[in-house]
């Protein structure tokens, strides 16, 4: 994210010349900021900010991008063109960045706490009773599999057996 310090910095001058362009189509077009504002459920401000090329009310160049976007194809502008102009500009200024600004600003990224919220907190204890739960399968399927072979052994058996001393009673009672 240097590029959007470096970027912010310079205080959007080369902005000024598309939000001349969009001004000017607006106007032309007779059409006011609180009426574009309202069809594009963009802030008054924010379109205002464009025409000025004051960038340092936005938060993201991505988010700035796709106001222009929709800005530039609402005022029946060539929106391509537009935004091919929006990412020369952000191309020129982008690549003067230095490499050190680049390594500073993703160590100081690394370095950021995470937020924590009800949507990104690591649930632990879910984690410790979701391995609780398939160690307790685990050892119950194997439990069942000595269960059935225990029982299927000792049917075996007593078959050969019941059988013989089926037989030899037979025998004793024919005596």
């Amino acid at each position: 994210m240097a590029y959007k310090y470096y970027f912010f910095f310079n205080r959007g001058e080369y902005m000024k010349e598309i939000g001349e362009k969009l001004k000017a189509a607006r106007e032309s077009i007779g059409i006011s900021i609180d009426e574009a504002s309202e069809d594009l459920k963009i802030s008054s401000k924010q379109i205002a900010d464009i025409e000025e090329g004051n960038v340092e009310s936005f938060q993201d160049v991505f988010n700035l991008k796709y106001f222009i976007r929709d800005y530039a194809k609402y005022l029946g502008l060539d929106k391509e063109q537009i935004v091919d102009d929006f990412n020369e500009y952000l191309f020129d200024y982008t690549s003067k960045l230095s490499l050190d600004d680049i390594k500073k600003e993703a160590k100081s990224k690394k370095d950021d706490t995470k937020i924590k919220s009800p949507y990104t907190i690591e649930r632990k204890r879910e984690k410790i009773y979701q391995n609780f739960i398939y160690i307790a399968i685990f050892v119950l399927l194997i439990t069942i599999v000595v269960l059935l072979y225990t029982i299927l052994n000792d049917n075996n058996e007593e078959n050969v057996l019941g059988g013989w001393n089926y037989e030899f009673t037979e025998q004793n009672n024919f005596n």
